[in-house]
């Protein structure tokens, strides 16, 4: 399976996380998910973090979808 990657991240002043997927915005955290993700983002791989949060990231089908008849 594939490594996420590409992901980057920025706190505002105000407080809140803008996190980027090659250079393009994927999503902003505010209030708590922010001050949750700045306490996390230390501790482990910082790529899968953002790659959870963003929704970025696989799902676990891509390999039965080789099998329907559709793709065949």
């Amino acid at each position: 399976m594939g490594e996420a990657g590409g992901f980057e991240w920025e706190r505002r002043k105000n407080g809140d996380v803008v996190i980027t997927h090659h250079g393009r915005r994927a999503t902003v955290l505010r209030g708590r998910r922010a001050a949750e993700f700045l306490d996390d983002v230390g501790a482990g791989d910082d790529q899968d973090l953002m790659a959870r949060l963003t929704g970025n990231y696989k799902r676990g089908n891509e390999r039965d979808a080789g099998r329907h008849p559709r793709n065949r």
